[in-house]
């Protein structure tokens, strides 16, 4: 199982990403998905800036869903994070595990998901509604409290 892996500025297809993912196969009993939506926070945010490093991001994310692959019994596994301006209502991040059973799905999308929300070598800066363009959003403890589970 090889994980799918992209850093795009464009959107993606929750649905055609699960078929791509379960085309064909057989042996798959479980498909957990997460989508990331970026939130209006309250009708203050206009976007959210995403930065990156082209390449390093990419290497890291795989190195990630490697230790996903050997952690769990996975059929397949998709990790997609958007660059750019995302405006509120738009996706952001996807992950897609597949398994024999759900248990491995869930658990793998969940690991992805705290690796993704904490470690991932992301940036992301505030447009506001009102024009001005905030700071760099720093992590929330309680993600980096969800991420720690996984040693």
């Amino acid at each position: 199982m090889t994980p799918v892996i992209r850093i795009q500025r464009e959107d993606f297809d929750l649905n055609a990403e699960i078929a791509a993912l379960t085309a064909g196969r057989s042996d798959i009993g479980a498909v957990v998905s997460f989508a990331g939506l970026c939130r209006s926070e309250g009708g203050a945010l206009a976007a959210l800036e995403l930065e990156h490093y082209p390449g390093m991001a990419e290497a890291e994310i795989a190195r990630v869903a490697q230790e996903a692959a050997a952690r769990w019994p996975l059929t397949g596994l998709v990790a997609i994070h958007r660059y750019g301006l995302v405006r509120p209502g738009e996706q952001i991040v996807l992950v897609v595990a597949t398994s024999a059973h759900r248990r491995a799905a869930f658990e793998a999308a969940e690991f992805m998901m705290d690796y993704l929300k904490t470690r991932a070598p992301f940036w992301k800066r505030e447009h506001l509604a009102d024009g001005t363009i905030g700071g760099w959003v720093e992590a929330k403890t309680g993600d980096d409290e969800a991420a720690e589970r996984w040693g």
